[in-house]
């Protein structure tokens, strides 16, 4: 899963680190890899901070994801691993990630629901960010707000983990 979402900041990664002088060509590899390391990590923060639903959420959504409040929380984690790592300034750093990262975010979530793309599903991801850890039952019953859900992510999720 973690390969795939690298390729995916790769093909997202052009002006933003590839072409960026910001970030010399030595180290285009590195920022590509820890921007995905970063989205991964940030995501796995808002498992850990009972936000499964969220990611959920935000995983399976059909629309532009630019405005979730949760992606800017990703671009801000991301934007500082960018700017620990590569003693780059504030300015360069939120320059770099402000496009890719929910670019990268959307075509993740474009694949995750396109029933013909492998390369990414809900579950898949879900497992890899909670770490086995995730409670998949607790996280349907936020989604349907507790109730009867039987459409949207919470009928997606029961179908996929037979609940």
């Amino acid at each position: 899963m973690f390969e795939n979402l690298v390729n995916l900041v790769k093909e997202h990664a052009g002006d933003a680190i590839v072409n960026n002088p910001a970030i010399p060509n030595e180290h285009n590899d590195a920022a590509i890899s820890d921007t995905a390391t970063g989205i991964m990590d940030a995501l796995k923060s808002q498992i850990a901070s009972g936000n499964g639903a969220n990611v959920a959420g935000l995983l399976s959504s059909s629309g532009n994801i630019s405005s979730n409040p949760m992606v800017t929380n990703i671009v801000q984690s991301v934007a500082g691993g960018l700017m620990s790592k590569f003693g780059l300034d504030a300015t360069a750093a939120n320059s770099i990630v402000a496009s890719m990262v929910p670019n990268v975010l959307n075509s993740l979530t474009k694949k995750t629901n396109d029933p013909n793309d492998k390369s990414f599903d809900l579950q898949g991801i879900l497992s890899a960010v909670g770490g086995g850890n995730l409670d998949i039952a607790s996280i349907i019953g936020q989604v349907a707000g507790g109730g009867n859900a039987t459409g949207g992510i919470a009928g997606m999720l029961k179908g996929l983990f037979g609940k």
